[in-house]
């Protein structure tokens, strides 16, 4: 019996590239004010030459989104000329202006009267993300019961441990579960090693080239309750 429906976030309730677009326009503005000597020597590209940089040579860190955002800032501002104190102080002040605009999400279409009915149809609901959208500043938590991400978790999907730590907290079996997400190896395998049943959202359309398939998939979020509906009469 289904008792359970966890979500991805990026790219599955909302498109994630203006969000982390407008991220990075506010933090660098914000460094333009606050550590001008960055400004003027790196522009914005900058930023995702540091994160290239990060993930090569800091691995132990890669499945986190958090600690390469900071990492690249503390790294960017060193390179600027600040002293180590100083990098490390500015790139936590930078981040907590970039995690602000992080949480400046515009959702799909029909998201929350979806949201609306599965939780009147009495589903517990929460968030596994790789990401750090946090569910209480996207406006979710009316909605969602907990969320599990990357950073406190260790882990990215589709590590199944990240999906363990969910199913320990919610004493649930995998078979109790269903997962929705957009991405086919994180979302969609990181669940099914695991035995839980999943819904591939494909609302930012991409091909399917993998051999194995979600239990469903949809192009629209207004699809998801039916999609939800015939998992459960297949497993009743």
């Amino acid at each position: 019996m289904i008792k359970c429906l966890t979500f991805d976030l990026d790219d599955t309730l909302w498109d994630v590239s203006p969000v982390i677009k407008n991220m990075d326009i506010k933090l660098y503005q914000w460094l333009g004010e606050n550590a001008p000597a960055y400004a003027q020597q790196f522009d914005i590209s900058n930023f995702s030459l540091l994160r290239a940089y990060v993930v090569a040579n800091f691995p132990e860190i890669a499945h986190s989104v958090t600690s390469i955002r900071l990492k690249c800032l503390e790294i960017g501002l060193s390179r600027a000329g600040y002293s180590s104190q100083q990098a490390l102080q500015l790139s936590r002040e930078a981040f907590a202006v970039a995690l602000v605009a992080r949480q400046q999400v515009t959702y799909f279409p029909h998201v929350w009267q979806v949201l609306d009915q599965l939780k009147a149809q009495g589903y517990s609901m929460g968030a596994i993300s790789n990401g750090n959208a946090d569910i209480h500043k996207v406006g979710l938590s009316k909605h969602f019961d907990f969320q599990f991400n990357a950073h406190q978790a260790g882990v990215e999907k589709p590590d199944p441990q990240i999906f363990q730590l969910m199913l320990a907290h919610q004493q649930l079996q995998p078979e109790q579960v269903i997962h929705i997400g957009d991405n086919p190896i994180a979302d969609v395998l990181g669940a099914q090693q695991l035995g839980m049943a999943t819904i591939w959202v494909n609302v930012l359309p991409q091909l399917w080239s993998h051999a194995f398939q979600a239990d469903q998939q949809i192009s629209c979020i207004s699809d998801l309750p039916a999609a939800v509906a015939s998992i459960v009469a297949a497993t009743d």
